[in-house]
């Protein structure tokens, strides 16, 4: 069961708003045109070149400045200074709250563990608090709280498609595990304080302005400067590569459906609880990723119609943390809201390409 929320009027703490999919759902909410107030939480790390946070958050600013009707406020400060999360909760009363701050990263949580557990584990922590003490003294408090969960929770599942009432408890990376633990603490504060929350398992999010980290756009850079590029155990790898868009579409319908609250036969609540896999249940092998990549680099002028590709490939082993394929079963979230990304690989990379050749003036 659901409850029907509306964004219109509403207070929404995106945290995460500087980054990849959090900057793009605050494009989109300010492009909606319904009056809102939008606050934006993001500690701006040098993860990857924070440069690409600051030009994601200056078309926001430019954006919110067109729109009238639209309440922009940005905050610089860390999920995990829990402080300052109170604050926040205290002074803008949100009522919807989008939790996509996350250290994310398969390999960077072997190098770097301890980001993974300030972000993901504290910084979590700390907002299922506020949202807890959101209701304090009879107040209404947040009526949804959605948050980014993962497909790397599926670890190495051998069933395909994922399907979110699959078992995954077997986690082959300290970022999946982390992520388990978040859909495990909002099913233990839904349950506890009533909470209404959705998880949503994104799989493999990518566009233009994306993360430097993503093979796509890391493959771009050395193709470019001439490197070589490593293709994973061997190009054997499938990868449910979902464009950003989709996400964002996703989230924000996902935003105005919150899990009903209830009681059960002993008259304690329900969990209002929910998650969901957000994918373009369309896994392709990384061999012809990567050749979609590389004509439409050619297409957009980034790299020259003559580049020698082979020269600049190598299929090398499975490394640690990572999964051999990634598939999602999305027929929950049709179900319920009547939306499946539907943008192709090839689509998708060719905007990629655009922007990409338009932001680095190749």
């Amino acid at each position: 069961m659901k409850k029907q929320l509306t964004l219109t009027d509403k207070r929404i703490l995106i945290t995460g708003a500087a980054g990849f999919i959090g900057a793009n759902l605050v494009t989109e909410l300010i492009r909606s045109g319904e009056p809102m107030t939008l606050i934006g939480l993001d500690n701006m790390n040098s993860y990857y070149d924070p440069a690409l946070k600051e030009y994601r958050l200056g078309e926001i600013a430019r954006l919110a400045g067109e729109n009238p009707q639209i309440s922009w406020r940005f905050i610089k400060g860390d999920l995990a200074d829990k402080a300052l999360i109170d604050e926040i909760f205290d002074e803008y009363k949100p009522d919807i709250v989008v939790n996509l701050a996350a250290q994310a990263g398969v390999r960077y949580s072997i190098e770097n563990p301890d980001a993974y557990i300030n972000s993901n584990i504290i910084g979590f922590y700390n907002v299922l608090e506020a949202c807890r003490h959101s209701y304090d003294d009879g107040a209404k408090g947040v009526e949804h709280l959605v948050y980014a969960s993962s497909s790397s929770v599926y670890g190495g599942n051998k069933k395909v498609p994922f399907s979110t009432e699959d078992k995954v408890d077997n986690p082959v990376s300290l970022y999946a595990a982390t992520k388990k633990s978040n859909e495990l603490l909002a099913h233990a504060y839904a349950k506890l304080y009533n909470i209404p929350s959705t998880g949503l398992r994104f799989f493999t999010v990518y566009g233009p302005a994306g993360r430097p980290d993503m093979a796509y756009f890391g493959f771009t850079n050395k193709l470019l400067k001439g490197d070589t590029i490593q293709i994973f155990n061997y190009g054997n790898c499938k990868r449910d590569f979902t464009y950003v868009d989709d996400i964002v579409e996703g989230v924000k319908r996902v935003m105005t459906g919150a899990p009903e609250r209830m009681e059960g036969e002993d008259g304690l609540p329900l969990p209002p609880y929910a998650v969901y896999n957000i994918g373009n249940s369309n896994p392709e092998n990384l061999l012809d990723f990567v050749d979609i990549l590389q004509q439409e680099l050619v297409g957009a002028g980034v790299l020259p119609g003559d580049y020698n590709f082979e020269e600049h490939k190598k299929l090398v082993p499975m490394q640690p943390g990572d999964v051999p394929v990634t598939y999602a079963d999305t027929s929950a979230l049709e179900r319920d809201f009547g939306f499946k990304p539907s943008t192709s690989l090839r689509e998708g990379l060719r905007r990629f390409a655009q922007w990409y050749k338009e932001y680095y003036q190749v």
